[in-house]
């Protein structure tokens, strides 16, 4: 099978997804298949990259920063994502056409599938679904939303990654919609050392912006001043000023650690030196984060948003609240810290719930979407 993978952020450069499409597509051509995977280019990263047989065409699309992409940056891709696949593509005759994000890659696979003759299939996360994350993307679903219907209704098949996107994309489009929750790499992120730290690690991962709620990691740790830990928020973003100096007015900023955006290998590092994954965020779809926290063997402590509960075995690998809910997460964060047993059980439980997650299982789902959709 030749598959057409679009995305418009694809690792080392932007969030979740990118992880996401990158090891789906490793993994089949793993199977055997062929994939060429089209996205944006940013920096001096190179236009074309073999990765062990998977092709990356990366595209200029205008885009300045690693951490997101700003409206500009999200036409640019689907400008130049329009013309590579409609006009540049002829080594690549494809079978079908993967897109993450309906928004704002639909578009692009659309014009692609028209042209080339062949079926797409949207795999939709959360911001890509209107009043999913209205802290995020509410102005832009203000303007476009009425443009949104044919992407989905045109699509052969609809994936949601947990079934919190696919309640949310219901209330939009009446369309089927199947769930395939994200999945990791479950033996490459596997931390096979899982024991508690002289100093108990406290770590966050992702974008320093209003929807991942960081300025509660940092209420929540004023008030456990009194016991030892330290903690590393990773990532940069548009809040990270405020959270920095935050840090410094709550006489936190000799116990945070900001090391700025990491690569996703970098993440994976840190989190094996670490305990406890904090992510008390407004919105999720299905974290990644949160997995490859739970194959990293951390005790998560998450807010009830999204798809997060579908992670959390109450009580056995972690706890959530509702994001503004400082009181409990800190009751929660104290009673692991001061019961170093208690924490190491989570701590393990959480490793073992993560094998569910393995992205051979999740790649294989999509193989027989695939499958079933061409048979068509």
């Amino acid at each position: 099978m030749r598959i057409l993978v679009l995305i418009h952020e694809f690792p080392p450069i932007g969030g979740g997804g990118g992880p996401i499409a990158r090891d789906l597509s490793l993994q089949w051509v793993k199977a055997g298949h062929q994939v060429r995977v089209v996205t944006a280019r940013f920096g001096d990263l190179p236009a074309f990259e073999n990765i062990d047989g998977l092709e990356v065409i990366r595209l200029d699309s205008h885009r300045t920063e690693s951490f997101r992409a700003k409206m500009g940056a999200m036409i640019g891709f689907i400008t130049a994502a329009i013309k590579y696949c409609c006009f540049d593509c002829r080594d690549f005759q494809p079978d079908i056409i993967h897109v993450h994000f309906a928004v704002p890659n639909g578009p692009a696979a659309m014009a692609a599938a028209a042209k080339m003759k062949v079926p797409y299939v949207i795999t939709a996360h959360l911001g890509d679904i209107p009043g999913a994350s209205p802290e995020k993307t509410k102005k832009w679903f203000s303007y476009i939303q009425p443009f949104t219907p044919p992407i989905w209704k045109k699509a052969a098949r609809v994936i949601a990654v947990s079934e919190f996107s696919k309640h949310m994309a219901l209330k939009s489009y009446n369309v089927p919609i199947d769930v395939i929750p994200n999945g990791i790499d479950y033996e490459k992120i596997r931390n096979p050392h899982v024991s508690i730290h002289e100093t108990p690690e406290i770590v966050f991962a992702g974008r320093f912006v209003p929807q991942k709620n960081l300025l509660q990691i940092i209420n929540t740790l004023s008030k456990i001043k009194d016991l030892n830990w330290h903690a590393t928020l990773i990532g940069d973003g548009q809040d990270k000023e405020k959270i920095v100096n935050a840090a410094a007015e709550s006489g936190l900023s000799d116990r945070i650690s900001f090391p700025g955006w990491k690569t996703p290998e970098e993440v994976i590092e840190i989190f094996h030196e670490s305990d406890i994954l904090f992510m008390p965020s407004l919105t999720e779809g299905l974290p990644v984060t949160g997995i490859q926290g739970m194959a990293s063997g951390l005790a998560l402590i998450l807010s009830n948003a999204g798809g997060n509960p579908e992670i959390i075995n109450e009580g056995k690998n972690g706890f959530i609240h509702a994001p503004e809910d400082t009181e409990e997460f800190a009751n929660d964060i104290r009673n692991l810290l001061t019961d170093p047993e208690k924490l190491l059980l989570m701590r393990r439980e959480s490793l073992s719930l993560a094998a569910q997650f393995d992205i051979k299982k999740t790649a294989a789902d999509y193989l027989n979407v695939f499958s079933e959709v061409l048979a068509k």
